[in-house]
């Protein structure tokens, strides 16, 4: 535990201004998403309000979550995140297309917390989104972040390096690296849909 602590430390001391630039992104595209909603206009934010009252709604009468059909949609969206961020990486054209995920991802989960406190209030939205969002974001963000650190380094690694043999070594280190992280992500899709969805479950009533 010590030495991944120690690999993690200095993983991001040697990165720290590519996380810091993703980071940036990241939470610029969180705050895109919450602007989005704040001021989308009455019939979109009645669409917003309706959806995700139904879906309350739907919980509080009992309604039954189809857990198989929610692992593998979770699991296949955090799939195509790992694929898009490992091909684009490979291609080293597509770095543009890295950051722009990473921006993605951040304007989703604004877009999506700003909807559930515009529909709930503050104290009901933020209960909704800690029992249901938290959990498995705790564990998806970092691994994003990492996946597109190493894609990036990957392009760097390309740039300094054009021999046939450091491509393909480092191709290889980012593929294996993305693997793991796609297995980690797996126990992210995990808590999703078993710890999550049974805590909003349990809370859904003061909802």
């Amino acid at each position: 535990m010590k030495n991944l602590k120690k690999v993690i430390q200095e993983n991001i001391a040697k990165n720290i201004k590519i996380y810091t630039i993703l980071v940036i992104i990241f939470i610029l595209g969180l705050i895109i998403g919450i602007i989005v909603v704040n001021n989308a206009q009455d019939a979109q934010k009645a669409e917003i309000n309706d959806y995700i009252n139904t879906f309350i709604n739907d919980l509080k009468n009992g309604a039954k979550i189809d857990y198989f059909k929610l692992l593998k949609t979770s699991f296949e969206n955090n799939f195509f995140t790992v694929l898009i961020l490992w091909f684009m990486s490979s291609t080293v054209i597509g770095i543009p297309i890295v950051y722009g995920e990473i921006g993605y991802k951040g304007f989703c989960l604004g877009y999506t917390i700003s909807s559930v406190v515009a529909t709930l209030g503050t104290g009901k939205g933020i209960l909704f989104v800690i029992t249901s969002m938290l959990l498995h974001n705790i564990i998806f963000i970092p691994c994003l972040l990492l996946l597109a650190v190493s894609g990036i380094n990957l392009y760097k690694s390309i740039i300094r390096d054009r021999r046939k043999e450091n491509i393909k070594i480092e191709i290889i280190r980012h593929t294996i690296f993305s693997l793991i992280i796609l297995a980690v992500l797996l126990i992210a899709s995990l808590i999703e849909t078993y710890i999550s969805s049974n805590l909003l479950i349990s809370i859904v009533k003061y909802l």
